[in-house]
């Protein structure tokens, strides 16, 4: 579908625009005429979808020329035709790298809405409204890149820094070279030029254009779509400030979840609480006094080894006969015996009864010739 060629495609109404109220808005847009643009940004808004197609389909460039089949018939696009087509200025900066640094340091500080230098790898609401919308042209119109149009690239605002602040472009040249991109199978660039195509194809009087097709009123700026612009940038820079405010008061209101998933959880331990300060002092310098591997390794070797209780209990029963042998071992016989004296309660039972019938005789009537 040729739709797609101009679906982020901008277009520009100068009369409408340069009619309206705002002067920062009339100020951008005449800086944008000055700079040579409105021949190609102003020329008249048609467009042929099928010659399109064909144009895109069939087209490559050949020794700095683009050529082309549409409806059968050849077509070549040179950088003199393009030029002369759109009025567009053939002196100045061809690339964009040769863009002067002092020039686009005053341009960050120009377009800034709080009047400090933008961060070009920022977003296009640092700057003032009307610039805002000068971004947007020089991406979708100009360079032509597919991609998010709210941020700032270097490409972009060099191409802004040219209008701004004034610097000579040479505009064929560079557009042609955007052209000519589009048309080589080994770039990415985007299609685009919807409008300025179907001019130039126009120029070529054995081609059978087809019907023309108007091109979107939403795509071409006047004072109505400038309005709606600054009305939609306006509620969006709202809401991004207000989701700001928002994300930054719930980043520091933090819940007890949170908290607790934060804080890691400790394991209860007992810890024996010292006598002292001094005595916790001790011990820790105890502690820090490392004792080495060899000095351990031959403490353990020294050391008694501890018996078992089985054992211990044949030791002490080994002490006590051995004891016993010493008590009962016979005397030296150079030393005088000493006799003891037994009591009768040490003697056994037949010594005693042996004592006592010794010391008490049974006397019978034999022995006293007594007659029963």
């Amino acid at each position: 579908m040729a739709s797609s060629l101009y679906s982020n495609a901008q277009h520009v109404d100068f009369d409408s625009v340069l009619a309206m109220d705002d002067p920062g808005m009339v100020s951008m847009f005449e800086a944008l005429e000055a700079s040579g643009l409105r021949g190609f940004l102003g020329c008249p808004a048609v467009v042929y979808e099928d010659a399109l197609v064909d144009f895109f389909e069939n087209a490559s460039v050949r020794n700095g020329v683009v050529f082309s089949t549409v409806d059968g018939q050849i077509v070549q696009i040179t950088e003199k035709l393009f030029a002369e087509s759109f009025e567009l200025p053939v002196e100045g900066l061809g690339d964009l790298s040769e863009m002067p640094k002092d020039a686009i340091f005053d341009a960050r500080s120009i377009v800034s809405m709080s009047g400090e230098q933008i961060n070009l790898s920022g977003r296009k609401n640092q700057m003032k409204m009307p610039y805002r919308l000068l971004c947007d042209i020089m991406a979708k119109a100009i360079s032509v890149k597919a991609g998010s149009f709210n941020a700032i690239t270097v490409e972009k605002f060099s191409l802004m820094t040219a209008v701004v602040c004034g610097v000579k472009m040479n505009w064929a040249q560079f557009l042609f070279g955007v052209l000519k991109k589009m048309v080589s199978v080994k770039t990415k660039q985007a299609k685009g030029f919807a409008i300025q195509i179907s001019l130039l194809l126009a120029t070529f009087p054995a081609v059978e254009l087809g019907e023309a097709s108007e091109f979107p009123a939403s795509k071409i700026l006047s004072k109505k779509t400038v309005l709606r612009f600054v009305s939609i940038n306006d509620r969006d820079g709202a809401e991004e400030i207000t989701g700001a405010a928002k994300k930054k008061d719930v980043s520091k209101k933090r819940t007890a979840a949170d908290i607790e998933a934060a804080v890691p959880k400790k394991k209860r331990t007992t810890k024996k609480k010292s006598i002292s300060s001094i005595s916790s002092l001790e011990m820790v310098a105890v502690a820090e006094e490392a004792v080495p591997i060899q000095q351990v390794a031959e403490k353990l070797v020294v050391e008694e080894p501890r018996c078992s209780s089985a054992d211990a209990v044949d030791m002490i029963i080994q002490q006590v006969l051995e004891e016993t042998r010493a008590t009962d071992a016979p005397a030296d016989t150079t030393e005088p015996a000493v006799s003891v004296e037994k009591n009768w309660f040490d003697l056994p039972y037949e010594d005693i009864v042996k004592q006592w019938e010794a010391e008490n005789p049974v006397v019978t009537a034999s022995d006293t010739g007594m007659k029963l």
